[in-house]
Parts: C-alpha cells; structure tokens; sequence
C-alpha cells in the first residue's frame, strides 16, 4: 500500500443559501479543491462523492455524474461515483479515495460531499433524516435523531452525572470558535444561559444542544506522497483511514454510555498509525449533539468514559486546552451539511496543519484526527493526518 497525502481542500459556505443549487456548491467546493492543490482537471483519475439524501432533498439522484458535469470533468469521462453512509458519507467518500489511491489503483483522486437540505420543511428534513435510523423499528414509532440522542444523553447522566450545564458548555465552545469561521452558519457567541434558557427539543437536548439542517458542499484532492512532491513541499499526509460499523438501531448496541463503532474505528485508525490518542494534537468530531461530542472524546480516547462533560466544563477541549476540539465551531455552530460534513472536517484539519486556520489557528498542530459518524453510530469513519 502507498502513503497517501492531501494537497488541496475547498468549502462553500455553510447555511441556507436559497440563491445556490447542489449543483452550483458540488461545482464551488469541486473547483476550489482543485485550484488549491494546483492541478489541472486531465490529472484526476476519479472522483468519489458523498451524499445522504439528494433524491429527497431536491429530488436529484446520480450525484457522481453530476459532480464530474458541473466540476467540468464529465468529457474525460473519469469515473465519479455516489458513495452513502448517512451523516458519515462524506467521511467514507474520502475512505474509498484513500483506498484506491494507497493500492495503486489511481494516482489522483478528488473525493468531495454535498447537501442541499433547506428546500424542504423543517418536518420534512427531520423525516428524511430519520431515514438514517432503523426506519422499522425507530422512525416508524417516532424516534427521531434528537430523541435518540437524548436517550443517550439521559443515560449518559444517569450513568456518570452529566450535567446539562455540561451539554451546554460544549455549544457555548463551539459557538465560540464558529465565530472565528467565515464558513460556519452560526458565527455568533452564546452562553450557558442561552443553550438551558433555548426551547427543550428531547429532554434533556435543548434547541442550543442540536446542530442545524444546512446546505453546503466540501472537496479534497489526494494523491500518493511521492506524487504529491510534485505539487507542494507543503506534505499532508493520512497516516489512518478506518472505518466500522454497527445495529443501525440503539436497540441493537452493544452499550449505551458510548458508539462502539467509534471505539473500534479508533482502535484501528491508532494501530494504522502507529499512535495513541495522547499523539493528537487536535480533532474534529461529530457533535450532531452536544452529548455526542461529549461521548466522542471519550470513545476517542482523550479523555476516560464519563469524564468527556467535565473536561468540557474545565476548558480542556477549548483553544488552548489541552487538545482543542472542534476548531472549526463544529457541527453545532459550523453547520451540518449531512453529506459534506466528514470533508469538511477534513478541510478544518488541513487549515490547521497548514497553519492557515487564522485567528482560531492553535499553536501546536501536527497531527489531526477526523471522526464522521453516520444516523446514530451504526457508522464511524475516522483519519488522522499529519504534516511531514
């Protein structure tokens, strides 16, 4: 297997951008991705394409040909190619880049993820979105993303004495940093006050507690390490690409108290690079809700489990904490795009490495990690990067 490097990334803004198509932020992120790593459009030998819910968003399927006509590709006729694993597809579509890439198969690959989720009704989206979970068994019965989460959230507290003081002070960070981000839909700061005063969503997840529905798009350009000299002397390199799975439905969990395929996608992202946690400068991490950022960093092995709230409440995860989360403002306050989201935090990790993340820059970043869950754990993708 070869060693696999980034060397461009692009993003749109994140938000309700009524005056923009999936096709025009497929083609925003797609070129700006491709202006970054400097390459010419006859480099690419594939492109792969995360996307959740495209047909039921704005009733366009075929995402892959789409991307290669509005990148400009599609007379080079290089395959393009959907790839779908809910909240996490875009995470995956960078998976199946780096795995052909590392095996030869490709030299250089764009892999990018798209949502237009704001045309329809909040009530729709929250439907579509619940496709993610078991449709039989949880959706059909009424169980949406933020009473599922909010039963972990429960037991959560239950379990360890999680706070919602702690829930909330994961959003109040997050917002923080978003304000730093010219991307992020929600660049405002709020307080503790604000996210236990803001309307109760699924006890005991308020409105403040839950990521945003969001339109936005998000690209990346590997290729091999030894290739990527040809482009840059600036070497990004993905040191861990894994991914695992589990029930799609909580019933089918093994625990409650975390995402066991988080867990294991770690374990083997860890063995890959040949690090442990305590190696990670900092990480993006999927907090759909406040209460999953809080499991993330416990699952990823930061912090021990039932400890993730309190190093929130302590500052632990902030800036200039003792690894710094969600830089970009996260889901929470950068937007959730389902299909963009995992190269968005790869777009984040690659700023930061690059040390171009500007006035949210943190002073030491070298390695990064990427964690990208998909509906409410049955999929967990996570990369580590490094620069070299």
């Amino acid at each position: 297997m070869r060693d696999v490097a980034i060397i461009g990334s692009g993003v749109t803004k994140f938000g309700e951008l009524w005056e923009k198509s999936l096709a025009d932020l497929v083609a925003e992120a797609g070129i700006s991705a491709i202006m970054d790593a400097g390459i010419d459009g006859t480099d690419i030998d594939a492109m792969y394409i995360g996307g959740m819910s495209a047909g039921r968003f704005v009733g366009q399927e075929h995402l892959g040909a789409l991307a290669a006509e509005v990148s400009g590709l599609s007379e080079l006729h290089i395959p393009s190619t959907r790839v779908e694993a809910a909240c996490a597809s875009g995470g995956l579509a960078l998976h199946s880049g780096y795995l052909a890439v590392a095996s030869g198969m490709y030299d250089t690959v764009i892999v990018g993820g798209a949502e237009k989720m704001t045309d329809v009704a909040g009530k729709e989206a929250t439907n579509i979105l619940a496709s993610a979970a078991d449709r039989e068994w949880e959706a059909f019965f009424g169980a949406t993303f933020p009473g599922l989460y909010a039963l972990l959230a429960r037991y959560h507290m239950h379990k360890y004495g999680t706070t919602p003081e702690q829930l909330a002070s994961v959003a109040v960070k997050n917002h923080h940093n978003g304000s730093m981000n010219p991307k992020a839909q929600y660049r405002r700061e709020i307080t503790i006050e604000d996210v236990l005063n803001s309307t109760m969503v699924a006890d005991p997840l308020h409105l403040l507690d839950c990521s945003p529905i969001t339109d936005g798009a998000a690209s990346a350009v590997i290729t091999s390490v030894e290739k990527a000299k040809e482009y840059t002397d600036e070497i990004i390199k993905i040191k861990a690409s894994a991914q695992a799975s589990d029930s799609i439905s909580l019933a089918g969990r093994s625990r409650f108290d975390a995402l066991p395929a988080t867990i294991e996608a770690a374990k083997r992202a860890y063995k890959q690079a040949g690090i442990e946690p305590s190696d990670i400068d900092f990480a993006e991490v999927h907090d759909c809700f406040t209460i999953a950022e809080i499991m993330a960093i416990e699952d990823l092995g930061f912090f021990k489990k039932g400890e993730g709230g309190k190093a929130a409440e302590e500052g632990l995860t902030a800036l200039d904490g003792e690894i710094p989360i969600n830089t970009s403002g996260g889901l929470k306050s950068k937007g959730h795009p389902v299909g963009a989201t995992g190269i968005a935090q790869i777009h984040e990790l690659l700023l930061q490495l690059r040390g171009k993340a500007d006035k949210r820059q943190i002073e030491k970043a070298e390695i990064g990690l990427a964690h990208n869950v998909g509906g409410s754990g049955g999929t967990a993708v996570i990369h580590i990067l490094e620069a070299i």
